[in-house]
């Protein structure tokens, strides 16, 4: 299953690169633009990763820190805010935070932290065993595995995947597929989405993946759980 991520940013210039690289690299992505809605988004579905802006419009992010680590929230919060200082940072970590990160930032070196957190937070909580059939997808190092079993896939199959499940439970369009997998100037048939689509399934159904891909005639392919 890719891992998920929590935006918490309310300036839409800033939110929407990070939504978009983050989606890029296969992650499950939500965004809130305030600190109230971020608690109420943990409360309701976890994410393995918060990355958390301070100047929040309706109270400070390090409330909002300090508040999702009282009510038990124990995933990964990343503080990222053009408040740089020595002290800021130490408040911040002292709140419950795991790193911080001064504006600006490059995205490429928030793709690292994130990463870096990601393992942090796996070997905290042992997460070296996976439920039989369950889909994980290692983004950095191009991998999928069913349980704790590798599926071996092309660079396009493994392409199609990660967008597919960087939208868990949403039809993406097939020109969207066309444009990410392969390139948005790709001129050759659809039809070659159609037997990558075709040889991913026979794969993960051959490993035992519970996950499904499914065509939405007309329309795209939807990745969805076996319980959807």
């Amino acid at each position: 299953m890719a891992h998920s991520v929590l935006i918490v940013e309310d300036e839409e210039d800033i939110a929407f690169p990070l939504v978009r690289t983050l989606e890029r690299e296969g992650y499950l992505v939500q965004r809130v633009d305030a600190g109230q809605k971020a608690l109420d988004q943990l409360a309701a579905r976890p994410a393995e990763v918060m990355i958390l802006d301070l100047g929040l419009p309706d109270m400070d992010g390090l409330d909002v820190c300090r508040q999702a680590r009282e009510s038990g929230y124990d995933g990964a919060i990343m503080i990222v805010t053009a408040r740089a200082g020595e002290l800021d940072r130490v408040v911040g970590l002292d709140y419950g935070a795991d790193d911080y990160l001064a504006k600006p930032f490059g995205l490429a070196e928030l793709q690292a932290r994130v990463r870096a957190l990601l393992r942090r937070t796996a070997a905290h909580n042992g997460a070296t065993h996976l439920p039989e059939g369950a889909l994980r997808i290692d983004v950095a190092a191009r991998r999928v595995f069913a349980g704790n079993g590798e599926v071996s896939l092309t660079g396009k199959e493994f392409d199609v995947l990660s967008v597919l499940a960087a939208q868990r439970d949403k039809v993406v369009s097939r020109d969207r597929l066309m444009a990410e997998a392969w390139d948005a100037n790709w001129y050759g048939s659809t039809k070659t989405l159609d037997v990558t689509i075709g040889r991913l399934r026979q794969k993960l159904e051959s490993a035992g993946v519970t996950d499904k891909v499914v065509a939405v005639r007309g329309v795209g392919f939807r990745l969805e759980g076996a319980d959807a």
